[in-house]
């Protein structure tokens, strides 16, 4: 795990702002509200980037290319929204941050969503669009000369069973994997959904998102619950989870399990963040520092020439 940070005033201030606020789904649960908020679009806040509409096969998908971006070195990043909504549209303004720090090209799918879709629809398309980076590029067919697979929240639950589902049908790796503030646990064990006060989600939240997400599946199938995934032959992977947030023991036993199975892990633990704190804009100092961290790791995972 990496030393603590001091953490910066905007943070401080920002926590206490957010702590004014209710948490999503204290005393309801309205799926519409939270699938009408998670489908905003935001803009990117960096000056030209390019974004390219595509699809496949019915999943509908954009590129983010900043500018100095390497086309061919490709990132697919996976949507929160606790499986059930969220939109790539929603995270450009993060997909180009990414993209601008480590010089590569984010991948947003829209990948299909539960209740209408339960597990493990949304996971088939998220391996889907990893075999399909390795052949298709911003601007068309043309192989990677890497790729990665990042993720938050549910999507940080879906890269680690994307890389377990691509490591068990023998398919190709990407050089690494980044899990933000994931969601590993669906049967709701890590002591934090018990005894941390989360400013973003209510934990009586969870029981509703896995019942949406998993309907009669066993929230035991690691595909669903990545801690209980065997790690062995997975790419190095990079973990960042903030210290109040009622997921934060999911990515702790997480990175421990994978340590165990023998992969390379980077367990980084954000003293005073947030659920997802990478994603608010403006960006916060930790934010920015954590998108260069996750630049950082790409760069030293990529494969040497």
């Amino acid at each position: 795990m990496d030393k603590p940070r001091p953490v910066s005033r905007e943070g401080i201030e920002y926590l206490q702002k957010l702590r004014r606020n209710t948490p999503f789904g204290a005393s309801d649960f309205n799926l519409e509200q939270l699938r009408a908020g998670m489908k905003t679009r935001r803009e990117p806040t960096i000056k030209d980037v390019r974004l390219i509409r595509s699809k496949i096969g019915e999943v509908p998908c954009e590129w983010v290319v900043a500018p100095g971006a390497d086309p061919d070195l490709r990132l697919l990043y996976l949507h929160g929204g606790g499986f059930v909504s969220g939109s790539g549209g929603f995270y450009l303004t993060l997909a180009a941050h990414i993209s601008a720090a480590a010089k590569c090209a984010v991948l947003l799918p829209d990948y299909r969503l539960a209740p209408e879709q339960p597990f493990p629809a949304g996971l088939e398309d998220c391996i889907a669009s990893h075999e399909w980076i390795r052949s298709n590029g911003p601007s068309g067919p043309g192989p990677a000369t890497a790729t990665f697979i990042a993720g938050d929240s549910a999507g940080g639950n879906l890269t680690l069973a994307t890389l377990l589902a691509l490591r068990d049908r023998g398919r190709p790796l990407p050089a690494g994997g980044i899990s933000l503030s994931a969601t590993t646990d669906l049967t709701l064990a890590s002591k934090s959904l018990r005894t941390v006060e989360d400013p973003i989600l209510s934990a009586r939240t969870m029981p509703v998102f896995r019942d949406f997400y998993l309907g009669k599946a066993d929230p035991r199938n690691p595909l669903a619950s990545p801690v209980f995934g065997d790690y062995r032959g997975v790419p190095p992977l990079l973990i960042q989870v903030g210290e109040h947030e009622m997921l934060r023991d999911d990515s702790i036993r997480v990175a421990s399990k994978a340590k165990s199975d023998g992969a390379q892990v980077t367990l980084e633990v954000w003293p005073g963040m947030f659920h997802v704190f990478q994603s608010h804009e403006p960006l916060l100092p930790e934010a920015r520092k954590s998108i260069a961290r996750m630049a950082d790791f790409m760069r030293s995972s990529l494969p040497k020439r």
